[in-house]
């Protein structure tokens, strides 16, 4: 009862609770929030120290006494505790509201091929967070009509999900999902990967914020005619110091090949193999559309063209595409016809 009223003044939102980043759509507002999805605690007594962009900040720079976590590991709730107290946070933020706990509607992505208990997972934890209603919806869907791609008609989509933790891959006709693929691939492990190759190479360790930041400025999963270059400064193995030493491009395509290149560009040609042959001539026509963080890798969609021969496109907005899609679907109101 007491939910229902405080619905009253709660207007619907959508989240996509991502491993990297939590994206929150409010109806009629669009994308209010876009933090990290990190949190800080006291290790004696389990206290929130600081939430989102704050906690990120702290990443390998805190002493013993303050542990920071990613709540979410490959899409799905790995501390339910930390992750309810994060997006209670989050929600009030996106609502404005301090002083009033509202009780909204919620639609929230899941990565295809989620179990049961993944999903009940995710609704008990936004419930505990607050809110009166749940829906989940597969990410690629959410994806794919924040591309702006008319997943209603009969026509044949195919979109490729990238996230932080998760690979979402499907293909999509009359508002459902006919043949799809999730791997457990995606910016983690591609922060995973050069951080491995910089440590076989150099001789050095790097941090995940150091490994992010080399991908973003120089990574590519593909060699470039114009290779580029970026100092790093990492704590050598052997001496136990810092040391400087530089990356280029071409380092990236190797760091990234077992990634980037084999792991995701399989998983795509696994779901074209299984594709039904009508469906397959409207993919051949429209192409593959990129979304998520992954997808502004340089070179991913020219490695998957010449790996598939199929045209590749890369969203407006990969960033928020699965947010602003969710957000869509709550603003015209066909949840029935596509939540999980």
């Amino acid at each position: 009862m007491l939910k229902a009223i405080r619905g009253l003044f709660s207007p619907d939102m959508s989240i996509d609770l991502g491993t990297a980043n939590t994206l929150i759509f409010v109806k009629n507002k669009g994308v209010v929030l876009d933090e990290p999805s990190v949190v800080a605690t006291r290790v004696n007594d389990n206290s929130i120290v600081a939430l989102g962009k704050k906690a990120r900040t702290m990443l390998g720079r805190t002493p013993d006494a303050i542990l920071v976590t990613r709540p979410m590991k490959d899409g799905h709730i790995a501390d339910f505790r930390a992750t309810s107290t994060m997006l209670r946070y989050f929600m009030e933020r996106a609502t404005g509201n301090k002083f009033f706990s509202g009780s909204p509607r919620v639609l929230v992505c899941m990565p295809c091929k989620s179990t049961e208990v993944e999903k009940k997972a995710i609704k008990d934890t936004v419930l505990g967070a607050g809110a009166r209603e749940v829906f989940l919806i597969e990410e690629p869907l959410a994806a794919a009509v924040g591309a702006e791609l008319n997943i209603q008609d009969a026509t044949g989509s195919m979109v490729v999900d990238i996230g932080g933790g998760t690979t979402d891959i499907a293909i999509i006709a009359l508002n459902g999902i006919v043949v799809s693929e999730s791997i457990r691939v995606g910016g983690d492990e591609f922060n995973n990967a050069v951080i491995q190759y910089v440590r076989r190479k150099e001789g050095c360790v790097v941090g995940e914020t150091t490994a992010e930041q080399i991908k973003i400025q120089i990574g590519t999963a593909i060699s470039v005619d114009e290779v580029q270059e970026v100092t790093v400064i990492g704590h050598d193995l052997a001496q136990g110091i810092p040391r400087t030493f530089r990356l280029n491009s071409d380092d990236m395509v190797e760091a990234l090949y077992s990634s980037a290149t084999t792991k995701v560009v399989g998983a795509v040609l696994s779901v074209l193999q299984r594709c039904p042959p009508e469906l397959a001539a409207d993919i051949a026509n429209s192409g593959i559309m990129l979304t998520g963080g992954g997808a502004l890798l340089n070179g991913l969609d020219e490695l998957l063209k010449r790996e598939t021969g199929m045209p590749v496109l890369v969203a407006d907005e990969p960033l928020s595409c699965v947010a602003k899609g969710c957000g869509q679907i709550l603003e015209f109101d066909y949840l029935d016809s596509l939540v999980i």
